[in-house]
């Protein structure tokens, strides 16, 4: 994973929590460095109020964009130029779009145009093709402490995607199931893109393929802060097993039940 990365942060102020900023970004500095903080918004408005708190703390720019017309945010049309203008002037290397809002989409399949790295940071109930526009997108529920998703924003739909180490209720046990079955469905199709010659993956290898089909998959809305502990949650459908590596460490390979015989030699006729 490159670190070195020169990144614009550009926050859709209407959109976007300011009491997750500090989570934002620490998830930001895993991909690289930000030379460029804006938060865009119509200042006069009351929901700002949150953004003024922590702008002087964390070095953001306040963007002002006024709503010429009411009912209409002109938030993202400023956003999207000026990321435009960083594009072809400032030298970065990529973009981080903090919104749910679907109306980024075509920036961050142009911005992908130019060979440039993008991230997405929303909620999850972010549109699809915003999410998939992205190279990596992280859902702001992942982010929250228990305590913050007992009190998210209105039409922030935390309880959508469950954990699965918790005892659920019927109704939650229920979504539980379709969540298992939809891991295990991701990393079947996965694996055939990161299976090797032996019949086995290594975890980075899956890592990799899992992100390419999925942007948005994450391990903790799974109910694990990594990949290892969420393979080794699932031995129902992964095996797992540790290899000596050439440096002289281990590393993690796996591969998935009923996959298996398929790789196995037809027994010799006797």
């Amino acid at each position: 994973m490159a670190t070195n990365r020169r990144l614009a942060l550009m926050i859709d102020g209407d959109n976007a929590q300011a009491s997750l900023l500090p989570e934002m970004l620490a998830e930001v500095n895993k991909y690289g460095i930000l030379i460029i903080r804006r938060v865009y918004g119509d200042w006069t408005e009351p929901n700002m109020k949150s953004w003024k708190e922590v702008l002087h703390n964390y070095a953001l720019q306040p963007m002002q964009q006024f709503r010429y017309t009411t009912g209409k945010n002109a938030t993202d049309s400023a956003l999207i130029i000026d990321a435009m203008d960083i594009l072809y002037t400032a030298g970065v290397d990529g973009f981080c779009i903090a919104s749910s809002d679907s109306d980024y989409t075509r920036l961050a399949t142009r911005i992908r145009e130019k060979n440039l790295f993008v991230m997405g940071i929303g909620r999850n109930l972010t549109p699809a093709a915003f999410v998939n526009a992205c190279d990596v997108f992280v859902y702001t529920e992942n982010l929250q402490t228990p305590a913050d998703s007992t009190s998210t924003e209105k039409g922030d739909k935390t309880e959508a995607v469950p954990t699965l180490n918790v005892k659920p209720t019927t109704k939650a046990g229920t979504a539980d199931k379709k969540n298992a079955a939809k891991l295990e469905k991701l990393f079947r199709t996965a694996f055939e893109s990161a299976v090797q010659e032996d019949g086995w993956a290594t975890l980075a290898a899956m890592g990799n393929s899992l992100r390419q089909l999925d942007p948005g998959f994450d391990p903790r809305t799974y109910g694990h802060k990594q990949l290892t502990p969420l393979v080794q949650a699932h031995p129902e459908f992964i095996e797992t097993q540790k290899i000596k590596s050439s440096g002289g460490g281990e590393q993690i390979t796996i591969r998935l039940k009923g996959k298996t015989k398929a790789a196995k030699k037809p027994a010799t006729p006797s």
